[in-house]
């Protein structure tokens, strides 16, 4: 039975989603309101919509590196902070005040991105002021690399 589950977890490894880990260069990079904004979406956000990502040791192994890559590829084309790409401002605050932003099991792995009730706020309004207009992109930012 061990032998049975040992082979299924090695046969898991040779499907090839999940394999890729890319950082695309950063083509744009948000004027964030202030540092502390910065930070937190650095912390909360950038994972999975930035090309900025870090990708951790068990993105490497299967079944786990579907999933990550899975909710990378979903996160950078809903909205993507490297590249200008997707929702606007406002819709990302929406999702941020709701709490569906950063999602609960992405919070499980990364107790680094959990937002205080006061942290939350500040990246709402830096996020609500750059639809408005009080930011924009930068221009190229730090690059990515594989």
């Amino acid at each position: 039975m061990v032998l049975a589950g040992v082979v299924g977890f090695g046969l898991l490894q040779l499907v090839p989603y999940g394999w890729k880990h890319s950082n695309p260069p950063v083509m744009a990079a948000p004027a964030w309101p202030s540092a502390e904004s910065e930070r937190l979406a650095r912390a909360a956000c950038y994972d999975c919509h930035s090309n900025e990502t870090k990708w951790p040791a068990y993105s490497f192994v299967a079944p786990m590196s579907w999933l990550v890559r899975y909710d990378i590829d979903q996160g950078r084309d809903a909205l993507n902070f490297s590249t200008g790409k997707g929702k606007k401002g406002h819709d990302a605050a929406e999702k941020v005040q709701d709490r569906s932003m950063p999602p609960d099991r992405y919070l499980r792995l990364h107790p680094d991105a959990r937002l205080s009730a006061a942290e939350r706020q500040i990246l709402v309004d830096a996020l609500n002021a750059m639809d408005e207009g009080g930011g924009g992109n930068r221009g190229p930012g730090r690059g990515g690399g594989d």
